[in-house]
């Protein structure tokens, strides 16, 4: 892997202070958040400076039971060329279910059971991404909050097998590690001597909180002294060709970015220059021994793993039917699957409902002003979707929230209805049905 040093997460409402963080050698960019033909100009910048500019994906949801969307994968792809990016990188995780009918979005990344099924169907994703990428492609360990029942491997081995069957790199978050030891009680330190840090791309470093024995991973609070214990432990196994800090709300200033910078070139280089083995892990039974001399091990090849006999379609389906019905009960109310912890599905819900109106905020930034301030928004929201999940993306929902406002007859206040009115056809270019009207659609929808 290309040696890529330290970097940050570029987001436009930190873009002036990005350009001036001294020392700056990569940013990340989300993918899905900029336009191959009219890329902001502050990236423009730094590119012209000799920054490197990586692209990261949060949609394609590679770990679902479906095939990954040919549109999808062009569009990474595109971004990659756009920003002439040595790589790409996705998350291990489901963001969707399509199977059984409708169809619904989680808007953020949830955890793969780690079976034999699960990892059939993500390698068999990956090698497809693979293979419709123009750059090689990264995959992050993701944090969760809940727990599959039934699983049968461990993080580390789930992500060794990947890695050996695929030919795929990791991108290791070790602000997400540390959420899993505390949310599921596993050791980051048994992750790290698992899985093959030959296959390091970079690795993520971010903030959160922990409440009530749950840690919550925000990407919007400074990073922690555990975390940073964790990417020592990291550091002292191998040296990382990059490593990345994330910051997605609630920016600090720009001297505590610069300071947290430093924070972790100064991890890097405490724990670098302790006495360090091979780039071959060590066993985990063990304290690993100097090897001064030790030639590093390649990293995986960037052309397609072998050819692999095409998954069944039986285990896509027992794959894609758990998930749908755990996804279902997390934004629609359904009952909790079997095996699940019911208290952590609550939280998970409330935590996903609350991230969905905060988007859909951002995305209609015109909808809490109309609506009479944030409180008043986030009420309405949360009621409006207690039992309606998101079936096509944040925008799609912003639309259908106002609509199902307007067919209530709210906002109560009738200037406020006619601003929303005025929103809504303006951004979906008719008026929203009549109460009696959506009531007759539902009663012939049902009827078929």
């Amino acid at each position: 892997m290309a040696h890529l040093g330290v970097g940050i997460g570029w987001r436009p409402e930190i873009a002036d202070a990005v350009e001036r963080l001294p020392g700056l050698d990569w940013v990340e960019v989300v993918a899905e958040n900029i336009c191959p033909g009219h890329l902001p100009a502050s990236l423009l910048r730094l590119r012209e400076r000799g920054v490197r500019v990586v692209p990261h994906g949060v949609s394609l949801g590679l770990g679902g039971a479906h095939r990954p969307d040919p549109e999808k994968l062009a569009a990474l792809g595109e971004r990659a060329v756009a920003l002439g990016a040595p790589l790409v990188t996705e998350h291990i995780a489901f963001v969707r279910t399509t199977t059984p009918a409708p169809a619904l979005e989680a808007g953020h990344l949830l955890p793969v059971p780690r079976t034999r099924d699960a990892l059939d169907v993500l390698c068999e994703n990956v090698r497809i991404a693979q293979d419709a990428l123009p750059v090689p492609l990264a995959l992050e360990n993701i944090a969760a909050l809940i727990s599959w029942p039934g699983e049968e491997m461990t993080e580390g081995r789930f992500l060794s097998e990947l890695v050996e069957r695929t030919g795929v790199r990791l991108l290791i978050d070790v602000a997400n590690l540390h959420t899993n030891r505390v949310n599921r009680g596993e050791d980051p330190a048994a992750v790290l001597d698992a899985i093959p840090l030959e296959a390091l791309a970079y690795v993520h470093v971010a903030g959160g909180f922990e409440r009530d024995g749950v840690w919550h991973d925000t990407h919007a609070h400074p990073v922690p002294g555990v975390v940073l214990d964790v990417l020592a432990q990291l550091r002292r196994r191998v040296d990382p060709p990059g490593v990345l800090l994330e910051r997605d709300d609630d920016f600090p200033p720009e001297g505590e970015l610069a300071g947290e910078l430093e924070a972790i070139r100064g991890v890097l280089d405490r724990a670098g220059s302790r006495p360090s083995a091979s780039l071959r892990t060590p066993s985990r039974h063990s304290a690993p021994d100097p090897i001064p001399d030790a030639t590093p091990v390649p990293a995986p090849d960037a052309t397609p793993a072998p050819t692999a006999d095409p998954v069944p379609d039986a285990a896509r389906t027992r794959v894609g039917l758990a998930q749908a019905a755990l996804l279902s009960a997390l934004v629609a109310g359904t009952p909790v699957p079997e095996g699940f912890d019911r208290q952590r599905i609550r939280v998970q819900s409330r935590s996903l409902a609350a991230k969905r109106a905060g988007v859909v905020a951002k995305v209609a930034p015109e909808l809490p002003g109309i609506l009479g301030g944030e409180k008043a928004y986030r009420e309405a929201f949360l009621a409006y979707a207690r039992n309606r999940p998101m079936t096509g993306g944040y925008r799609r929902d912003a639309l259908d929230f106002a609509e199902h406002l307007l067919i209530r007859e709210l906002p109560a206040d009738p200037a406020d209805r006619r601003r929303l009115t005025a929103w809504w056809q303006e951004r979906a270019g008719t008026r929203p049905a009549r109460r009696i009207v959506r009531w007759a659609r539902a009663l012939v929808g049902r009827a078929a």
